[in-house]
């Protein structure tokens, strides 16, 4: 009788801690470089609408890259987040990443913004384009980028360090299209172009815009709607004074970059991982994206921000994404070669 009531104990236990244990893997963990609120808030509503807990570890790309590398099959990270396309063809082939499969994705996504080999998915997109002094430039002359190494715009460009990843995947692109020669030509003379030495972020670029350092400035579009929407006086007033131009639009049309996320090689809540990326790709997600964030929606059921619109309509430059990662060594080494600091 003894043994048989310790074997009901022992079977109690059992079904006890399987129980616990399902509940601990309706969990996704993620690292990501992406720092925003509005990030947060998503995660949050995730969890309301489906129970799944979503933990967050932030660092740079790099160092993402790096612990994912070292942690191996012991990593506990589902998802791995970043703010540029060339960082997750960088985790692919460093076979840290693997392919998913959902029909809910391939209908939210459309196709030139997931990896044909399924490792990664857009989130949201951003342009890089040309921002102008509104009191000094007459958008009429302007019209590509590579018309910015012309001698006329000698001493008024400005931009980031070459060691931006944004800054790397556009020449990346331009070495895609154009080929590497045409590439360092282009990074070349922009560089003899430069208002001053690369330093700061994109919204330096455009603050240094306003005070006259330049008279124009290669940026993303995100940066022009966290000016226009700061809660610091003088940064609305720099977001004020400055013009949106989509270069290349009778060329190659206008660079555009990816946030996307991939599946981790090891994660251990993968089916979770993938519920959460079919939220994020799903309207809801995408309108706060766009509302909140200033990012393009990868959904084409929705519609930018009027902040957006308001920058007007621009044709993509139509490449492979994956292309940005599979050049971006070259796109250093031509930076490197041109002095481009």
């Amino acid at each position: 009788m003894k043994k048989i009531l310790s074997i009901i104990i022992l079977a109690v236990l059992l079904v006890s801690v399987v129980g616990c244990g399902s509940e601990e893997e309706k969990m996704v963990n993620i690292y990501t470089d992406r720092h925003y609120d509005t990030d947060q808030a998503l995660y949050d509503k995730f969890t309301e609408e489906t129970g799944i807990v979503v933990n967050v570890v932030t660092a740079g790309s790099d160092e993402l890259l790096e612990r994912l590398s070292a942690e191996g099959e012991d990593t506990e990270a589902d998802l791995i987040v970043t703010s540029d396309v060339g960082r997750l063809y960088r985790a692919g082939k460093m076979d840290l990443t693997k392919a998913f499969d959902s029909n809910t994705i391939e209908a939210n996504v459309p196709e030139h913004l997931r990896a044909t080999d399924n490792l990664w998915t857009a989130l949201t997109v951003r342009a890089r384009v040309i921002t102008y002094a509104l009191d000094r430039v007459d958008p009429n002359t302007l019209s590509t980028y590579e018309a910015l190494t012309e001698p006329e715009w000698e001493g008024r460009v400005l931009v980031r360090s070459s060691g931006n990843i944004y800054n790397q995947s556009l020449l990346a692109s331009f070495i895609a299209l154009n080929g590497e020669e045409e590439a360092k030509e282009w990074a070349q003379g922009l560089v003899a172009n430069l208002a001053r030495t690369p330093k700061g972020n994109d919204r330096d670029q455009m603050k240094a815009l306003v005070a006259g350092e330049g008279d124009v400035a290669i940026v993303n579009t995100y940066y022009v709607g966290k000016l226009l929407n700061s809660s610091d006086e003088v940064e609305v007033q720099v977001g004020e004074q400055i013009g949106v131009f989509f270069p290349n639009q009778g060329t190659n049309g206008t660079h555009i970059n990816i946030s996307g996320a991939a599946l981790t090689k090891y994660g251990a809540n993968s089916e979770a991982a993938i519920e959460l990326l079919e939220f994020l790709t799903g309207e809801e997600a995408q309108n706060d994206y766009a509302s909140a964030n200033y990012e393009y929606p990868v959904n084409e059921a929705v519609e930018p921000s009027d902040l957006l619109k308001s920058f007007g309509e621009f044709k993509v430059q139509n490449i492979d994404l994956s292309l940005l990662g599979e050049y971006n060594d070259e796109a250093v080494k031509l930076f490197n070669e041109v002095g481009w600091q």
